[in-house]
Formats: structure tokens, C-alpha cells, sequence
């Protein structure tokens, strides 16, 4: 049996819930008048969000969530605050619990739905969800972390019981033990190895010290034997500011530079040189298509450039640069290559060697913490007073990646993630899990955005049915504990949804995602136009 929960957003999904209102809360508990038309709209409908479980179109649990005070205990209990033994900075209040009758019995659903509700509620940023219970299921409330608090309300035919829920309570209710986590196939941060976690937590050492001198030459060698660059710098900081360093360093050459752009890290790296006042123009495509190496070499040969700056791997789109033809027209034409590797490197076995200057970060494929930020090249950097120093290449590389203050534990769980590339087999299971996937989206009728052949095995771009929105789908799936890459804006607003596939998952997770998948995309299928 195939369970979806999701939130609901159409026409038939309203009509339903007013009727399982109707048979809940006039059939079943007499707590309102009864109507020809069998159907109970909420008094707060207009501001509540509906959390529900189907099976095939049919509603078969629903749980309604709102944030606006007063709530509806507002009005049954004055002075509501001095009741609740908790205190929080953003409650909400949770009604309308109900369930088929046919799917009660196990309690599954029950459970699906207050595991659905903590993942909203946290997701919000509420802190305590309050509910008028029924007496009648107490119990079931007690079992799924709620707490009571207060005196009993309604009339002994509707009795009910005020109950709050904190992330604390549901973690210690038989529900919060049975949660699980959720699996995340986002391109970062990626599932964190025990080991490296265990690294983060270690005492701190000074980065002077001989010891984080030793531990930093250790994470530079096994970057530059991964790579086959011979330097990297370490740097305190995020992928954005490795490529800063690498503007800054542009700005003493020479000539003009060629951006490569076709998605949004192409356009930024299009900002960073505008911002570092570097000279350049563009070749530029539509995202999602690709720009031939002919057509670079075209570009180049209009004489003038020094530099060129590529991304490796276009995140935005799923679409992979070739490096070697790269390198060979750069070669051909005089022209230092600069890449961007931050979602290659850990992912893709790359060659930097000839590449002039390449970022990359510990998060993402490598799987260390976000924080730290490389910059590999091949030949001597010195430093250059007319940079600001923390921009200044030349400073890492004249005090071995350590002029100023840095974290012994980030570099820790650094140097603990990469001891997976000890050999190549690593980036064979990348690219055996994106096969996989790949091929299981494909079975679905849904198409991928860029063609095999040009495709990275970091990630790929799912392109979903016009009927459905990358937020409905991608905030569905969150819900039922698989995060996918759909909140960044330049997704939603072209209506894509990605999944990542750098992180060690087994195959149990992923046929679980991908079966949740395929569950709520038929669930959209015939599920009709969603209301405004």
C-alpha cells in the first residue's frame, strides 16, 4: 500500500477534506450542526495549510496547520499563555486531525502525519504547535509526543483536551523514535562520514603550531595528487571567495579575458570579474545548451586575450565542460585557462595539470565542511601589495596556506573526507548512481535537461511536467524525508527540480527516494489544476 503525503493544494483535495471534515467532526464527534451537503468547511480554511495522506486521488488523513493568532484555544481559554508550561517564540496551532475509519487500526497513518507535521513545522520555523485533542484519542496524541496542559473543553459529547508538542516531545514520543532523518541528494552539504564528523569535534590546536603546520601539508598533497596540480592553496572561506582570488590575481595581467557562460555560475563568475574591473567579454548561450569548443577557439582568435574562465561543472544545469579540449584550445591559442571546480572536484577525476589557476571547496563531493576553499595552480605566486591581503594568493602561498587565522578542525575533517580517493573507485560509485538514477527518472517519461554525453555525474536536471511546480513537488518530497535541489530561485523559476548524486547513499535510501518519487508524481498526474 502506497501512502503520499504531501500538501494540499487542488480543487478535489478541498472538496475531500471538507467531506472527511464533515464525517469526522458532525458524524462522528457532534461538535458541529449537520447539512444536506455532507461537507464542513473550517471557519480558517482560507488561512490554513492543509498536511494530507492519499492513496491514488483519494484522501485518506488530513491534519490542517496555521500560524495566525488568535488561535481558535485563544478564544476557549483567556490568558492562554499562562496554561502553556513551555514558552516559545513562534507557535502555531494544528486541527483537524482525522482519519478514514478502514485506516486506523495500525496507527500508520496517525504517525505519518505528526512526522509529517514536526518536518513542516521545523521547515517554518515554528518552535510549539498547540491542539485541542479529542479525548477519545488521547492516547494516539500521547503517542505522538503531544503533551497536555490546561483544563478540558467542549461539552461531554466533544470533550477536548489542549496538548502542545515541541521538537523535543516528538523526538521522545514512539512516533519521534520511529522518524528517521531525512536523506539528502542536495549538491551540498552532502551525507558527513562519522569519521569526519568525529574530526570537527576535536579539541582545537593553534594554527601556528607545528602540529596544523604538518596536518595542512598532508590536506595540500593528497589535493594536489588528486588533481595533479602542483600547488593549492587552503583558504578560510567559501567558494565565492576562492574565485575572488582568482579575479584579484587576473587583474595584474595583460590583455582581456573570455568568459564562458551558459548558466548561473557562469554569470557569476561574469560578476566576479566585473567587480574586480577586469576586461573581458563573453561567449554566452542559453542555459542548458552548449557552447562548442569551435566556437571558443573563434573567439580566441580574434587575438587579445591572456585569460579565459570557464565553470567546470554547471551546477545550475547539470552540463560538463570538456577540460580537455579546454586545455588544448587555450594551449592552441596562448591563453591561460582558469576553471571553476567547485562541484567537479571530489565528483569527477580531473587533470588541472596546464590549467593556470582552478577553485574548489571542502563541502560538496568531498564531503568535508563547508568553510574552506582552494585554489590551485602550477606556477609560483608572489605576493602583490596592490590586492587587499586576504585576496592576495601570494600570502597563502608564501606562508603555506596559513597567514592568518584558520581552523584546525575544519582542516581535520578535511584531510579525513578525501582519504576515500585513495584510488578512483569513489567517483566510479558517483558515476554508478547517476546512471541509476538517471535511468529510473527516464523510465518515469521525464526527460533530463542536458544530453548524456555532456552531462555531469555530480547531478542532473530533472525537468518536470509543466502542470507542476518545482516548489509543489520539490516541498512534497521534503516532506516525506528526500531533499532535492529545487529553493534556489533560478530553479523555480524555470521550473526545474535536481538530484544530486555525491552523496554515499545505499541503494536502500535511493530506491526509497525513487519510489517516493514516482508515488507523487502520479499523484499529481490526474490530480488536476492546483488552486491560486
Amino acid at each position: 500500500m502506497t501512502f503520499v503525503y504531501k500538501i494540499a493544494r487542488t480543487k478535489r483535495e478541498f472538496e475531500q477534506i471538507h467531506r472527511l471534515n464533515y464525517k469526522t467532526f458532525v458524524e462522528e464527534i457532534p461538535q458541529h450542526a449537520a447539512n444536506e451537503d455532507k461537507m464542513l468547511v473550517d471557519k480558517f480554511h482560507n488561512v490554513n495549510t492543509y498536511l494530507i495522506c492519499v492513496k491514488e486521488q483519494k484522501l485518506i488523513g488530513m491534519i490542517a496547520v496555521r500560524g495566525n493568532r488568535p488561535f481558535s484555544l485563544d478564544g476557549k481559554l483567556s490568558n492562554l499563555e499562562k496554561y502553556i508550561p513551555v514558552q516559545k517564540e513562534k507557535p502555531c496551532e494544528i486541527r483537524l486531525l482525522a482519519v478514514e475509519k478502514e485506516y486506523r487500526q495500525n496507527g500508520k497513518v496517525f504517525f505519518g502525519l505528526a512526522q509529517l507535521i514536526t518536518t513542516y513545522c521545523l521547515r517554518e520555523g515554528y518552535d510549539l504547535a498547540l491542539i485541542s485533542g479529542t479525548t477519545r484519542q488521547e492516547k494516539l496524541y500521547t503517542q505522538m509526543g503531544f503533551k497536555p496542559f490546561g483544563p478540558l473543553l467542549g461539552s461531554k459529547e466533544a470533550a477536548f483536551q489542549p496538548m502542545y508538542l515541541t521538537k523535543q516531545t516528538f523526538d521522545d514520543s514512539l512516533a519521534g523514535r520511529l522518524h528517521k532523518d531525512p536523506i539528502s541528494f542536495l549538491p551540498g552539504p552532502i551525507m558527513i562520514e562519522d569519521k569526519v564528523i568525529n574530526a570537527l569535534r576535536k579539541k582545537p590546536i593553534s594554527h601556528r603550531s607545528n602540529q596544523f603546520l604538518y596536518q595542512m601539508g598532508q590536506v595540500r598533497d593528497i589535493l594536489c595528487r588528486m588533481t595533479n596540480s602542483t600547488y593549492v592553496e587552503i583558504l578560510v572561506g567559501t567558494g565565492t571567495l576562492a574565485n575572488d582570488v582568482i579575479a584579484a590575481q587576473l587583474s595584474s595581467l595583460a590583455g582581456k579575458g573570455l568568459i564562458i557562460n551558459n548558466g548561473e555560475f557562469g554569470n557569476r563568475l561574469v560578476e566576479h570579474a566585473t567587480r574586480a574591473g577586469l576586461e573581458y567579454s563573453t561567449v554566452e548561450k542559453e542555459w542548458g545548451i552548449p557552447i562548442q569548443i569551435d566556437e571558443i577557439d573563434q573567439e580566441l582568435q580574434k587575438g587579445n586575450y591572456s585569460w579565459l574562465w570557464a565553470v567546470h561543472s554547471e551546477t545550475s544545469t547539470g552540463m560538463l565542460m570538456n577540460l580537455k579540449e579546454l586545455k588544448s584550445v587555450c594551449q592552441k591559442n596562448g591563453v591561460k585557462l582558469c576553471i571553476d571546480c567547485i562541484s567537479t572536484i571530489g565528483a569527477v577525476k580531473i587533470d588541472l595539470q596546464d590549467v593556470y589557476f582552478a577553485s574548489g571547496v571542502s563541502g560538496k563531493a568531498i564531503g568535508g565542511y563547508t568553510g574552506l576553499s582552494f585554489v590551485f595552480h602550477n606556477h609560483p605566486v608572489q605576493p602583490n601589495y596592490s590586492i587587499p591581503r586576504f585576496l592576495d594568493l601570494g600570502m597563502y602561498t608564501k606562508y603555506e596556506s596559513i597567514p592568518y587565522s584558520h581552523s584546525s578542525n575544519l582542516v581535520d575533517a578535511l584531510y579525513e573526507a578525501l582519504q576515500k580517493y585513495k584510488n578512483d573507485d569513489y567517483y566510479l560509485s558517483v558515476e554508478k548512481r547517476y546512471m541509476y538514477i538517471r535511468n529510473k527518472i527516464e523510465e518515469l517519461g521525464l526527460s533530463i535537461l542536458t544530453p548524456l554525453n555532456l552531462s555531469t555525474p555530480a547531478i542532473m536536471t530533472v525537468m518536470l511536467p509543466t502542470h507542476i511546480t518545482s516548489k509543489s513537488f520539490g516541498d512534497d518530497m521534503a516532506l516525506q524525508g528526500h531533499l532535492l535541489h529545487y529553493e534556489s530561485k533560478y530553479l523555480q523559476e524555470k521550473g526545474w527540480l535536481q538530484i544530486a548524486c555525491i552523496s554515499n547513499h545505499n541503494q536502500n535510501s535511493i530506491t526509497k527516494m525513487l519510489h517516493t518519487f514516482e508515488s507523487l508524481l502520479r499523484e499529481y498526474a490526474n490530480e488536476g489544476e492546483p488552486i491560486k
